[in-house]
């Protein structure tokens, strides 16, 4: 009994990874030239840094024509235990929590879709995101939230992505998965796709100098920092800040961070 409980629990993740492996295919429909090297320069070190984190997180790549992770940080064993040589792309999936795993190919399948639909100068010009739980070495589950960043592509393929994993059970400790769509340099979003929906744009709640102070109070920025980055008053600073807790509802800055996190406001 016991061996077929592990055989089913195989075949399970096995069917789990073929099918995510069918999905990443119709993006990478090549192998990457193999006189590519792997390099993090300095401009997708920009990028990691730009990309929202709070609290515990990790960061892989992932090639995506070879269906692996390339690379993991070593951080990875502060939020899940395990060590980066621990970890493959299978084995990641079969830790996803089994009420999580349809959610987890139904956004990934989503993000597909709206890969295919931009123009190879727009590649760039998104992040993507979603959340769910996932089994730590110590079998207790946390919920992530999963943040894909495209760094390798052409006019045909998706080559490799960058993949930040934030620890947020302590933000959204329960709930049904999100999946949004982050527009960077100034591109739509689309928030809280369901697996239905086609890709309406969403309605942007902040100016764009409401963004900007925002995605710097997320990263960590006090009022005076901010005014000399963006070359304004502290008073100014202090103004949009407080318009900013009155549109997202929220009293105090914790509760803007867990709406930023929750709505993919960054």
């Amino acid at each position: 009994m016991a061996n077929e409980l592990v055989n089913r629990r195989n075949n399970s993740s096995l069917s789990m990874y073929e099918t995510a492996k069918k999905i990443w295919g119709t993006v990478a429909k090549t192998d990457i030239p193999s006189t590519k090297e792997l390099e993090l320069s300095l401009e997708i070190h920009k990028r990691l840094l730009s990309v929202f984190q709070a609290g515990r997180h990790y960061y892989m790549i992932f090639n995506i024509s070879q269906m692996e992770l390339e690379f993991i940080s070593p951080e990875i064993k502060n939020v899940l235990g395990y060590e980066p040589d621990e970890i493959n792309a299978m084995f990641f999936l079969e830790q996803i929590h089994p009420d999580d795993k349809s959610y987890f190919l139904n956004f990934e399948n989503k993000l597909t879709e709206f890969f295919n639909l931009l123009s190879i100068d727009k590649r760039g010009s998104y992040k993507y995101q979603h959340d769910y739980r996932i089994k730590t070495k110590d079998n207790k589950y946390i919920r992530l939230l999963h943040q894909i960043l495209p760094i390798e592509y052409d006019e045909n393929n998706y080559h490799r992505s960058l993949v930040l994993h934030t620890d947020i059970t302590h933000i959204k400790g329960d709930g049904i998965p999100c999946f949004s769509i982050i527009g960077l340099d100034e591109e739509p979003s689309y928030y809280n796709i369901q697996d239905t929906e086609v890709f309406t744009k969403s309605y942007s709640l902040f100016t764009k100098r409401e963004r900007e102070i925002l995605k710097l109070i997320v990263e960590g920025h006090n009022s005076k920092e901010i005014a000399l980055k963006l070359c304004i008053s502290h008073h100014t600073v202090n103004a949009h800040r407080k318009n900013i807790l009155n549109k997202a509802d929220a009293k105090t800055p914790l509760d803007l961070m867990g709406k930023v996190i929750r709505e993919g406001w960054v």
